[in-house]
């Protein structure tokens, strides 16, 4: 079995492009290996910011011979009156090496038996491997030089192997050999004798070039730095996918800075550290330090230079925010409220300003109808977004919410509103927690069914490649807060609400809904079928989310047979469900009348698994009824009786699901 190793050596690429490449060379070598009937056991890419890497293992010396069938003429094109081969019929056979003896006739057309010989895997190689690295695709590719081809950036060095033997390549305008470049500023000519080597000889040419060690020694070196300093490291995945990109042989450095920057807004510090800067912030016994660690691309021992130059950067960011703080919080947060008549919202759903009065109007009718004091609420509907006008929200877009809280605090607002001021927000991704209080809650449910209402009134539904506004994120929050909190909201309600304030008027309300429930069964199939999310979804589910999920829950767990036949049957015969009373005068039989009966017992009630239980309690009943009973009966009113009778059944099945979908 062989060994195969491609290496493209590149100057530093985009670190947002090299995650892409991995996945697009996977498949891209997966599809050729296996379009090609090329056995493999495995494929592994690596990569640096200054190489792609790509090594196949237990690949075949050659592809197998495969036996095909080939099509020719019709018969009376290919042969003549006296069985001779025409122009075409010796056409055919000379194209595909045959004589006239290996030709046959089925179904009047002219075929052959053909053995295609393998090829070698390193003439497929030389043929297939350009064209795979050509089709990575990513934002801003460019020429390079005089070359008609783009790529991310300018190809440096080819590597291309097969166990010990190169595979002469060429891509763009760089021709492979058997040499790659170690660190930046270590040994630049490597010698790989055998791809099983490859990953050993950078190692010790200080370059890991292994994604997911890199990884994993960029969070033991952090975590054994912090440790010195009885401290934790704070890092997002975001984060460390980011120094994962952007180095090769990831070394610390524990830099400190004046804790007087301690003053301003944590989030501020963190975020000039953790996204600004790529640094780890550091925590003891959960609070912030004035220390952080910088993870250098870097061999050696001397880090002067290196804190220093981090020093000055952050000082210089950390300076600007003083700055902006100060300046922010010399008036009250209220005071910047006014300033959102400048901020505009979207193109023809008016300013911020006219934003936040409509959170105020529709968080109090949320707080209403959950019979909740409306005073802190509309206190914090009023002064969520004043925060957007602030400098400090201007240089660091991504606080807003967090920096209002601050100003709210140093502004003498109660902790309730503070709290709701950041939350309301929340969640701030499919992943991360939902608002705790009530008011972060409220307002945030009102704000983000304000957006999404105003996207599509404005006609700019999301579709596969756009999402106005993230008015996808804005749904499942809602849905998310919701579940979370366990509030009793009617959704569609306050759709419908929302829509009346905006100031372009458009029935959208069904689409709008419909989006909702989608984004909810999406975010709800990790734990249950699609099936039964659909099945449930017969009755209104923005009506009570909660009250949906109980009945899917419940749904989830059916396992009568009869139950599902009984209900489609029912659905089957009802073209139309009937609008008319059922009347015993017109039973003619006697299953008729206990099935009346029986039906008229069950109570709908939330309690749902009692409720399935009722309804497979009627099982025996129902295969009666359509055991003794014809329901379309000759004579017209007991016809009709017997639809009334079904439909009055179907209500009581719709009323847990549409048994039609599962």
């Amino acid at each position: 079995m062989s060994i195969y190793l491609l290496e493209v050596g590149t100057e530093e690429l985009p670190y947002k492009f090299i995650p892409q490449a991995i996945e697009q060379l996977n498949n891209g070598f997966t599809n050729f290996l296996n379009d090609n009937k090329v056995k493999f056991t495995d494929i592994k890419v690596y990569a640096t910011p200054r190489r792609l890497a790509v090594i196949i293992e237990g690949l075949d010396a050659q592809t197998a011979d495969e036996e095909k069938i080939v099509k020719g003429p019709i018969k009376n094109i290919a042969f003549d009156e006296y069985g001779n081969l025409t122009k075409a019929g010796e056409g055919f056979a000379r194209k595909n090496n045959l004589t006239k003896d290996d030709l046959y006739i089925e179904d009047n057309y002219v075929q052959a038996k053909i053995v295609v010989k393998g090829k070698a895997i390193s003439q497929l190689l030389q043929e297939h491997v350009p064209s795979i690295f050509m089709k990575l695709q990513g934002s801003h590719f460019m020429r390079w030089g005089y070359n008609d081809e783009k790529f991310s950036r300018p190809i440096k060095w080819i590597v291309s192997i097969l166990d010990n033997e190169e595979v002469k390549i060429k891509i763009i305008d760089k021709e492979s050999s058997v040499y790659t470049r170690g660190h930046r500023f270590a040994q630049q000519n490597l010698e790989i004798d055998d791809p099983k080597n490859y990953v050993e000889i950078l190692r010790g040419a200080y370059v890991i070039v292994d994604q997911e060690e890199r990884k994993r020694i960029i969070i033991e070196r952090a975590k054994e730095a912090a440790s010195q300093l009885g401290a934790e490291p704070y890092y997002t995945e975001d984060l460390l996918e980011e120094v994962t990109f952007i180095t090769e042989y990831p070394v610390a450095a524990v830099c400190e800075f004046d804790p007087a920057y301690l003053d301003i807004p944590e989030e501020v510090t963190v975020t000039v550290m953790a996204v600004h800067q790529r640094y780890f912030a550091l925590y003891k016994q959960g609070k912030l330090i004035n220390k952080f660690i910088t993870m250098t691309n870097y061999i050696g021992d001397e880090f002067a230079n290196i804190k220093a130059g981090n020093l000055r950067v952050i000082k210089a960011r950390l300076d600007d925010a003083v700055f902006f703080f100060k300046e922010d919080t010399k008036k009250p947060l209220s005071d910047y409220v006014e300033n959102l008549k400048g901020v505009t919202f979207q193109k023809g759903m008016g300013t911020m300003y006219d934003k936040t009065q409509r959170l105020i109007k529709l968080s109090k009718s949320i707080a209403h109808d959950l019979n909740v004091s409306t005073s802190d609420i509309e206190r914090t509907a009023n002064l969520c977004k004043a925060d957007l006008t602030t400098n400090l929200v201007f240089e660091f877009t991504e606080l807003q919410g967090f920096i209002g809280a601050d100003y709210a605090r140093v502004s003498g607002e109660n902790d309730k509103v503070v709290q709701g001021i950041k939350e309301h927000y929340f969640p701030l991704n499919a992943e991360s927690e939902t608002a705790a209080g009530l008011e972060g809650q409220i307002v945030g449910i009102a704000d983000k069914i304000d957006t999404v209402c105003a996207v599509f009134a404005a006609g700019k539904k999301p579709t596969g490649s756009s999402d106005p506004l993230g008015v996808r994120r804005a749904a499942l929050g809602v849905i998310r807060t919701i579940l979370d909190s366990g509030l009793k909201i009617d959704v569609d309600k306050y759709i419908k609400e929302a829509l009346k304030l905006l100031p372009v008027q458009r029935n959208c309300a069904d689409e709008v809904n419909e989006f909702f429930v989608q984004r909810m069964i999406i975010f709800l199939s990790d734990k249950f079928s699609k099936n039964t999310l659909e099945a449930c979804s017969n009755r209104n589910p923005l009506i009570d989310i909660a009250d949906y999920v109980k009945r899917v829950e419940t749904v989830e767990k059916l396992e009568s047979a009869a139950l599902l036949e009984n209900a489609n049957r029912v659905i089957r015969i009802l073209k139309e469900p009937s609008t008319e009373q059922v009347n015993p005068v017109y039973f003619k039989d006697a299953a008729e009348q206990n099935l009346y009966e029986h039906v008229l017992k069950v109570s709908e009630n939330s309690d749902y698994c009692a409720y399935l239980k009722e309804l497979e309690d009627l099982n025996q009943v129902v295969s009666k009824f359509f055991d003794d009973v014809l329901v379309m009966d000759k004579d017209e009113n007991v016809k009709k009786n017997r639809l009334s009778l079904l439909t009055l059944l179907k209500n009581k099945y719709d009323y847990l699901a549409d048994f039609s979908k599962l």
